[in-house]
């Protein structure tokens, strides 16, 4: 079995979306206000609006994206204009982590591995 997809459900589609796209340096012109694939290569990442209202107050689930160099993120991050609650730091399992999250306040990770993992 294989996780086939994690959906971001919101109130806004477009603007979680944007947000995503911009994070992760994805290009695309859709511009769906229910509905939009982020990521379709392996594990899909979508956007959705079900209809029903969102209190956006999500503490309880993270996306944690694996990245090259977590730390020319980090720069690239806040030339964007994201506020990084976490800056980059290594963790005691290898991995350097940074923490930010989306206009919704869902928590989301950037990560670099240790080479070889």
């Amino acid at each position: 079995m294989n996780l086939g997809e994690v959906c971001i459900e919101t109130n806004d589609v477009i603007k979680i979306a944007d947000f995503y796209r911009n994070i992760l340096g994805i290009s695309s012109d859709c511009r769906d206000e229910v509905h939009q694939f982020i990521i379709t290569e392996g594990t899909t990442l979508s956007v959705y609006n079900n209809g029903k209202a969102k209190n956006s107050q999500n503490e309880n689930i993270s996306l944690a994206f694996t990245v090259d160099d977590v730390d020319e993120e980090y720069k690239r991050l806040l030339n964007l204009g994201i506020h990084i609650i976490d800056t980059p730091q290594l963790q005691p399992w290898g991995a350097k982590n940074m923490h930010f999250c989306d206009p919704d306040g869902n928590h989301i990770y950037f990560r670099s591995l240790p080479k070889g993992v």
